[in-house]
């Protein structure tokens, strides 16, 4: 799938949007307001947000609107990201494929937020793994930063959705952590076993423990030990 051409705002962006179209279905209503809120799809039978970025800013309209519906929220993570330089006119500078590659794991960076809700029966959730691109353009005249930056961040367009990831019981959670992550194990063992951060891993302890998916058994020194609580069944 790939994005509508043109410049826009971040808050407002191709990518979003050409999510929300995606899941859009023929009888869905668009941002259509719902208990005071605005949602992306509204349905008869379920209710769907898109998060392309932070889940806090979601987190007290998700946590009301689980209540009485049924929800699924979306969320992109990219496998691939094409980096593209515009000036000042949108003419492209310049174009090169990012080094960082996502993975579902990276889920738990903004999963902390409300860990609690993929253990709730009217909540579910949809990694959409996907290549982008991001568009960057001259930091605007006035903006301001706590460091200094040479680019702004314009926009992020789908490319191609790779796959979708399914996260409807904490039991799923289980199944984004590595394969060979040994049980029980620690936040060490996780970060080892993905290569990625520590503060990655440790998030995804946590979530994995107030969800109910694993819960601490003790110490190994200075960290947790961690038990799963649900048996995974192989796919």
């Amino acid at each position: 799938m790939t994005a509508s051409a043109g410049l826009s705002t971040y808050r407002e962006g191709s990518l979003h949007a050409a999510l929300k179209a995606l899941y859009t279905r023929p009888g869905d209503r668009v941002e259509d307001s719902v208990d005071g809120y605005v949602v992306d799809v509204v349905r008869d039978d379920e209710l769907v947000e898109i998060q392309t970025a932070s889940f806090s800013s979601a987190t007290r309209k998700l946590r009301r609107l689980v209540e009485d519906r049924r929800l699924m929220l979306v969320h992109p993570i990219a496998t691939e990201r094409w980096l593209v330089r515009v000036d000042a006119d949108g003419a492209v500078t310049d174009r090169r494929r990012s080094p960082k590659r996502g993975l579902p794991l990276d889920l738990f960076h903004e999963l902390v937020a409300f860990p609690e809700l993929v253990a709730h029966p009217n909540f579910r959730l949809e990694l959409v793994m996907i290549r982008e691109e991001e568009l960057r353009g001259p930091v605007p005249a006035g903006a301001r930063y706590r460091y200094p930056r040479e680019w702004w961040r314009l926009d992020r367009r789908l490319l191609e959705v790779v796959e979708t990831i399914r996260v409807d019981t904490p039991a799923d959670l289980l199944r984004l952590l590595p394969a060979d992550l040994p049980n029980p194990f620690t936040s060490a063992d996780i970060a080892a076993a993905s290569r990625r951060p520590k503060h990655l891993a440790m998030r995804a302890a946590y979530c994995l423990q107030r969800s109910g998916a694993a819960r601490c058994t003790g110490r190994r020194g200075r960290l947790q030990v961690y038990e799963a609580t649900i048996e995974v069944s192989s796919q």
